[in-house]
């Protein structure tokens, strides 16, 4: 029995407390609670039989991308832990990675309250949190001594099995002019390059003032030019984009990427299209959905994001990694946009609809239709559907 579906998930939803971020903060503080006493006996060992429940490990999941070998592709996307007070625990919910932040130079509150909205008919959600987290040296600072506490020498084989894969967003700090933001991207790179497997640079969400013109060829080469400078081709860098670009722009950023060799692309980020919802009222506010700014996630933007994953793949013939996200509920889900070219995915809408027994569901449907398809390897699926198309 699923409890977070037949217990947990009602009470959620039943109006008790109907702001959506209250119920984010609640579930935070608990994860960061076990986060931060997971090194005590009594905490590792409730941590394992949770880790026992929810993990599904089989080789066939296994993918390896930029030296970095993920135990399987569904990983946390950012916007969950922004400030990493979990970081040590979503492996042991089942995730194959998990993508801290978004997180800017500067510490900032975010947009005010409320700013997270629930759409249950169209297994949606809309957000305009505005980047809050506690700054790019909070973060830093709590990785470190996360790793001076937990390993004394990572280069172990056992060390690098228990070490949780890390990536990092970055943002831009709101206080930061548009002109100067290659300079507030890299000095959060600066603080953070030591600690995370992989990073993103995040110029596609739509609840920062003028932070999706930088998707433009000239300000994401500024952005892209000062990073790599300082990067020397060490971490893995990728862009994430907007799925309410047209295909022309997109071919843009993709040959900027391309020009200063970055390691893939996340496709995609929340849309501001609001057509072909079922709701009509946000509960919370009141007011209809067209006039709640914000980023759209969720099952509305399954197709769009599927979309742009065959189309990047096709315009790099497959060489340049993608990292799918939008509409991720079920391994039918996972297995279209692996098949459309993606070689790792990220969930966070399905995450608040189908609760955290979902990533062991979405792996072993997976495996399933690895059988089905006579596949030892998931690796073997991704960009699939292009061949069959031929």
């Amino acid at each position: 029995m699923d409890i977070y579906k037949s217990a947990i998930r009602p009470i959620i939803f039943s109006g008790l407390q109907p702001d959506p971020e209250w119920w984010h903060h609640q579930t935070m503080e608990v994860l960061s609670a076990w986060d931060s006493t997971s090194n005590l006996p009594f905490s590792n060992w409730i941590l394992g039989q949770v880790a026992s429940s929810f993990q599904c490990s089989d080789r066939r999941l296994e993918m390896s991308l930029w030296g970095v070998n993920f135990p399987n592709p569904i990983g946390l996307a950012a916007g969950f832990d922004k400030n990493g007070t979990a970081a040590r625990v979503w492996s042991k919910l089942g995730f194959g990675f998990a993508e801290l932040g978004t997180v800017t130079f500067h510490g900032q509150p975010g947009n005010p309250r409320p700013r997270m909205f629930r759409l249950p008919e169209d297994l949606a959600a809309i957000n305009r949190m505005g980047f809050n987290n506690q700054g790019a040296a909070a973060l830093a600072t709590r990785l470190s001594e996360w790793k001076r506490s937990q390993f004394s020498d990572r280069t172990t084989d056992q060390t690098r099995e228990n070490w949780p894969i890390l990536g990092i967003n970055l943002g831009k700090s709101k206080v930061t002019p548009l002109e100067d933001a290659p300079a507030d991207y890299l000095g959060s790179f600066r603080l953070l390059k030591d600690l995370g497997d992989y990073f993103v640079v995040n110029v596609s969400s739509p609840n920062t003032p003028g932070l999706r013109t930088l998707q433009g060829a000239e300000q994401l080469s500024a952005i892209l030019d000062v990073l790599q400078q300082e990067n020397q081709g060490i971490k893995p860098i990728l862009v994430k984009i907007a799925p309410d670009l047209e295909w022309d722009a997109i071919s843009e950023a993709i040959a900027v990427a391309k020009n200063y060799q970055i390691s893939g692309m996340i496709a995609t980020n929340t849309t501001i299209r609001r057509e072909g919802l079922k709701t009509q009222i946000i509960r919370l506010t009141g007011q209809p959905v067209t006039a709640e700014a914000g980023g759209l996630s969720g099952a509305p933007l399954k197709q769009r994001s599927t979309e742009i994953i065959r189309f990047i793949w096709q315009e790099t013939g497959g060489q340049m990694p993608i990292i799918g996200t939008g509409g991720i509920f079920t391994a039918e889900d996972a297995w279209e946009k692996i098949t459309a070219g993606a070689s790792l995915l990220e969930i966070y809408t399905g995450l608040i609809y189908e609760g955290p027994w979902m990533i062991r569901r979405i792996c072993e449907g997976l495996l399933d239709k690895l059988a089905a398809h006579n596949l030892t390897s998931l690796s073997q699926a991704i960009g699939m559907a292009h061949s069959a198309g031929k």
